[in-house]
Parts: C-alpha cells; structure tokens; sequence
C-alpha cells in the first residue's frame, strides 16, 4: 500500500477579523483533552482587543457546571493576508502560569460569516463553527466535504450537544478550580 503526500491545506485569504468577532458554537469537532468528554453547549467568544490582538473565550458545560478558559489570538504573520493564526492558552486554569500555543487555521467561512472549518497544520484538531447553536444538515456535510477535501480523517468528528436555549455564562456554578482540566487529561 502507498500513501500519498497531504497536499497543504488551503486557508482563507482576507479573513476580516472585525466580521469574525463574536459568538461561535461547536457544532462538531474532533475530541481534545482540553475539553471534557462529556462537554454541552460548547462554544468560543472572540473580542478584538485595542492592539489587534484578540481575547478568545471557550466555555463548556459539564455535569451542570461551566468550565471555561481564557487566551489571546493573534496572526503568525502579520504581512501575510492568510488566516493563520496563534492561539496562546494559560494552563492550567486556575493557576494559569503555563503558556500553550496552538495553531488557529481558518480553512472556510460562508460569505455571510454563519459558519467556519476550523483546523491546523497537524491536521489533529477540527472545529465545525456556527453563529447559531444548530445548523442545518445540508450545511454541516459540505463543511465535512470542506475537511475531507484538507486532508483531514472525518471519521473522528465528534458532533457537539448543543440545547435550544444556550445557557448564558453566569447561569450556572463555575468549575473555578480547574477540575474539568484535570479530568480531561484523565479521559473523564
């Protein structure tokens, strides 16, 4: 059996950041161990800060309990016009002194910015976005052609349980020690 070269992944060129702040939930993705396993209502917040970089907020619920963590994003080259970006976490959580950096690849967004692939270079992480905590069938498998066409292995995408009515941040306790991490690394 021979295997064949992945052929580099193509992001977006152009990306207007201001257009991508906001809401953004996990439709689908493949599972990490910064998440727990049995994560809801998963979702990312992105707010453009004054020197252009951007502060990112993901959050999950778990056993009624919100886990969250906070970081920044910023362009691996600022002279490049393609979506390439760094993410740079904290962890753990709630003692936030190790710095994790990550790559944040764009590889698609719908004109209208309702929906986003989401990848990186190792082709390890997938992310299906959406403005709305659910999206139409249709959309999600071109999305999933979209990840296929990049290289990746859809086998392992993981849809995310999303509610009818999101839970707002402050509705439920929050995991502040961190335990969600812990369990997460654990495979809990």
């Amino acid at each position: 059996m021979t295997t064949t070269e992945k052929k580099e992944m193509e992001v977006v060129k152009g990306l207007d950041v201001a257009r991508y702040m906001g809401r953004w939930y996990e439709i689908a993705s493949f599972p990490s161990l910064f998440q727990p396993k049995n994560g809801v209502d998963t979702r990312a917040t992105y707010t453009l800060n004054p020197d252009g970089t951007i502060h990112v907020l993901n959050e999950t619920w778990s056993n009624g309990k919100r886990g969250y963590i906070e970081g920044s994003a910023y362009k691996a080259d600022p002279k490049s016009d393609e979506a390439k970006l760094k993410v740079k976490f904290y962890v753990p959580p709630f003692l936030p002194i190790f710095p994790v950096t990550g790559d944040y690849w764009v590889l698609y967004i719908d004109p209208d910015y309702q929906h986003a692939l989401v990848g990186q270079p190792s082709r390890s992480y997938l992310w299906i976005l959406s403005r709305t905590a659910h999206m139409e069938e249709e959309t999600y498998k071109q999305l999933v052609v979209k990840a296929v066409e990049q290289g990746y292995d859809v086998s392992k995408l993981h849809k995310t349980t999303q509610n009818d009515t999101p839970p707002e941040s402050d509705s439920a306790p929050t995991d502040a020690k961190g335990v969600w991490w812990f369990k997460s690394l654990l495979g809990k």
